[in-house]
């Protein structure tokens, strides 16, 4: 006979399976796209204003999703701290697999076309969406395990790089969706 905690923490992880599949189920009642319509996968896609951004298995917003993990740690830490990995694990999908239908609905496409530098963003397909949960995820056990400054410290690296590279990441993106800055909107358009 299992122990209860070994049950229930298998009955969590099952829930944030069923939150995921129904993720992706949603995603396609919305009729995004399964794959590229390129018609290939690509393990990763490095253009960022190209039309195979958000369409592959991984691009330059891969980081963002991995820090959303450790974000989503945390906060399950804080607000469920008695609860299991498996509780916390089940919230943070359910989370991030709001912001992905959220993210993929006309209203946020349109806001991110008019607000920040994604100028032609058409949406995710599903294939990088559900990528998306899956870096999450990762993020999420990789928070559950690591030393917080370790986990700070590539939080930072991430933002940090992709900042300078393609001139987005985490914050940017969160700052031009809800208080778009003219300033930065010009800098982002600069990138070549």
């Amino acid at each position: 006979m299992e122990p209860e905690h070994s049950l229930s923490s298998k009955r969590w992880l099952l829930a944030a399976l069923v939150l995921f599949l129904l993720q992706i189920t949603i995603l396609y009642v919305m009729g995004r796209v399964p794959i590229c319509e390129c018609g290939y996968i690509k393990l990763f896609e490095p253009g960022v204003n190209s039309p195979g951004n958000s369409q592959h298995l991984a691009d330059w917003y891969t980081p963002s999703h991995i820090i959303h993990g450790f974000l989503f740690y945390g906060f399950g830490w804080l607000v469920l701290r008695r609860a299991s990995k498996s509780e916390r694990l089940a919230l943070a999908v359910f989370i991030e697999a709001a912001w992905e239908i959220a993210e993929n609905s006309s209203l946020i496409i349109d806001r991110y076309r008019n607000a920040t530098m994604a100028l032609g963003y058409s949406g995710d397909s599903i294939l990088n969406s559900a990528m998306d949960t899956v870096f999450m995820a990762l993020g999420f056990l990789f928070a559950a395990r690591a030393p917080v400054w370790l986990t700070v410290s590539i939080a930072i690296v991430f933002e940090l790089f992709t900042g300078w590279l393609i001139r987005d990441n985490l914050t940017l993106n969160v700052l031009m969706l809800v208080w778009p800055v003219e300033a930065i909107k010009v800098w982002q358009g600069a990138i070549g």
